[in-house]
């Protein structure tokens, strides 16, 4: 009998296989899949198992086993540590302990030294499970070897590569900069000219108030670029997206020799697309054909992502001279 994708099961003798229809569709979705695929697995490895308990005579709810594990030596734990060494929520523990309570496979006492803290013990009922319990791991984790001996591809070690590549990078960061590298291809980036010059103080006006108070040092700038920024030496980038002005930097020159990376703005329409990035990167390049030998901006450090982003550029902490702005309380600088 033929059965579509939405009802196919994992169906075999001992339980679960992968139905063909599934399979075509692994093979149409390809390596993005990868999640569901494992999902799926580990569904099927899991309804497999729970019909081993009674084969050795073992009388838990599969769910309840890793508790069950960490309290089969006779010690006594609180529902904090069993939940921090099983890697559970809190009010998971919490669950699985009343239910094995009610099961009376678990007693609860309270601890010699506060009697405020609750800790659980394996009941005399349950500690009759040990030994059985005990013979089901071992030849479990026996099944496992041959399992993995006879498969061709080494599975346990490319599951533990793929767990630590994910804790060095999650799979949201390592999408997210794949979109980001996607959209750099929409997005150009061009010399400030008269035309942007509304762009250009509507995205700082924007961001500025979004977080601070715009001050008059601001103002002046914002309202006259050209005369402000451009005709003291310094340098302005627009980044568009699909042609409309969505990000903004400057490079203002000081009249101590100084170099500023300054007024750097992106749309909230166009966040996440690394913008700011490309802004910075474009301002170093430039700063360093002028001949500046070092790069400093000042920021404020509640503006997480934006500090980041400096640091990410090559920006460090530094103590400098006092800041003309209210809002900055942190300031960074770059050896060229």
């Amino acid at each position: 009998m033929k059965r579509g994708c939405a009802t196919a099961k994992l169906e075999s003798v001992t339980g679960y296989v992968i139905g063909e229809n599934m399979l075509e569709l692994y093979q149409q979705t390809g390596k993005m899949a990868l999640g569901s695929r494992l999902r799926q697995l580990s569904e099927a490895l899991a309804a497999q198992a729970a019909r081993v308990y009674p084969l050795y005579h073992v009388e838990i709810d599969p769910k309840w086993f890793p508790v069950f594990f960490m309290l089969r030596s006779g010690n006594s734990l609180s529902i904090s540590v069993l939940a921090d060494a099983i890697g559970h929520s809190h009010a998971s523990v919490s669950k699985i302990v009343k239910e094995m309570t009610a099961a009376g496979l678990i007693v609860n006492e309270k601890t010699p030294a506060d009697g405020r803290i609750n800790q659980v013990r394996l009941s005399d009922k349950a500690k009759q499970f040990v030994p059985n319990l005990q013979r089901q791991c071992d030849d479990a984790e026996a099944v496992v070897e041959e399992l993995l001996q006879q498969s061709q591809h080494k599975l346990w070690e490319a599951i533990s590569e793929v767990e630590y590549l994910l804790n060095e990078e999650d799979f949201y960061s390592r999408m997210k900069n794949k979109y980001s590298a996607g959209e750099r291809h929409k997005i150009d980036l061009v010399e400030y000219r008269n035309s942007h010059r509304e762009a250009f103080r509507d995205l700082n006006y924007d961001w500025i108030e979004r977080h601070f108070t715009v001050e008059e040092s601001d103002r002046a700038q914002l309202e006259a670029p050209r005369e402000y920024i451009l005709d003291k030496g310094g340098y302005i980038v627009m980044a568009l997206y699909e042609g409309q002005a969505v990000g903004t930097c400057a490079l203002i020159r000081h009249g101590n020799g100084s170099w500023e990376l300054a007024k750097m703005a992106v749309s909230d329409v166009a966040k996440g697309k690394g913008i700011g990035y490309l802004l910075g990167m474009d301002i170093i390049s430039k700063a360093r054909e002028f001949g500046a030998n070092k790069l400093f901006l000042e920021s404020n450090t509640t503006l997480s992502p934006a500090i980041n982003l400096y640091k990410k550029l090559g920006f460090k902490r530094i103590v400098g001279e006092p800041s003309p702005y209210a809002r900055c309380n942190i300031q960074m600088e770059q050896e060229l």
